[in-house]
């Protein structure tokens, strides 16, 4: 990933005096806009969540919920050095495993969800997590994120767009959308964003809100986007 200035390299324009598109054709020129210039910044964006293989990567995501990246992945080594298999993970005390991923928060509901998922994989899917969204979401602890990350990251299959809460408030922000339902997003999101991008997008976006866009005082003064965004919340002192 580049290196970011830490300081604000430009004025911030204010949204007001950012061009609105008006048509299909305009909209549809600046999510191409969007799409090159994260490109110019992350363009080997991929996963954060640290993971040798797909259930690995299920187990991190489900981690992952109301968590940062980096605590998830200050937990995982050692938890899958004492469950290093689905079937180990099938046959935890869930007590102890609450206690073992304790730091990650919601450790009760998410250490059953991890057994549950562990079970269902091993008596449905032959130990294997599976290939389809459809499957997917019939795994305890998988809703539609989950499902889109382990899917486009492990097997590369783009199933949707990740739709967090940093891909969330961004596509509010660059008027993506006008949902806050994250269903709605990602159903708004993949009528403009080409099917073959859909991966990368998120991964894009998410580094995106992590070191531009953030939640509050977002870095404007060094946004690439600046002449493209009229969000109502711009920083203006940068």
């Amino acid at each position: 990933m580049p290196t970011l200035p830490l300081e604000k390299t430009h004025p911030v324009t204010p949204p007001k005096n950012v061009a609105k598109p008006k048509t299909a054709a305009a909209r549809a020129d600046r999510v191409q806009r969007i799409l090159a210039e994260f490109d110019k910044l992350f363009p080997e964006a991929t996963c954060a969540l640290h993971h040798k293989n797909a259930w690995q990567l299920l187990v991190a995501t489900i981690l992952s919920a109301q968590c940062t990246d980096e605590r998830v992945n200050k937990v995982t080594p050692e938890l899958f050095k004492k469950y290093p298999t689905v079937r180990d993970f099938a046959a935890a005390n869930q007590a102890e495993l609450a206690a073992d991923i304790r730091s990650t928060g919601f450790f009760n509901n998410k250490s059953k969800s991890l057994i549950g998922a562990a079970k269902k994989i091993l008596s449905d899917f032959g130990g294997k997590v599976p290939r389809t969204i459809e499957e997917m979401l019939t795994i305890p602890g998988a809703a539609r994120k989950t499902a889109n990350v382990v899917l486009g990251t492990a097997f590369g299959i783009a199933s949707g767009v990740v739709v967090d809460t940093h891909v969330q408030r961004i596509s509010l922000r660059l008027d993506l959308t006008k949902n806050s339902d994250p269903v709605k997003i990602e159903q708004d999101l993949v009528k403009i964003i080409p099917e073959e991008r859909w991966i990368l997008f998120s991964h894009q976006t998410i580094h995106f809100g992590r070191q531009i866009c953030v939640a509050r005082k977002p870095r404007c003064g060094i946004c690439p986007l600046d002449l493209l965004c009229y969000a109502a919340d711009k920083n203006l002192a940068g």
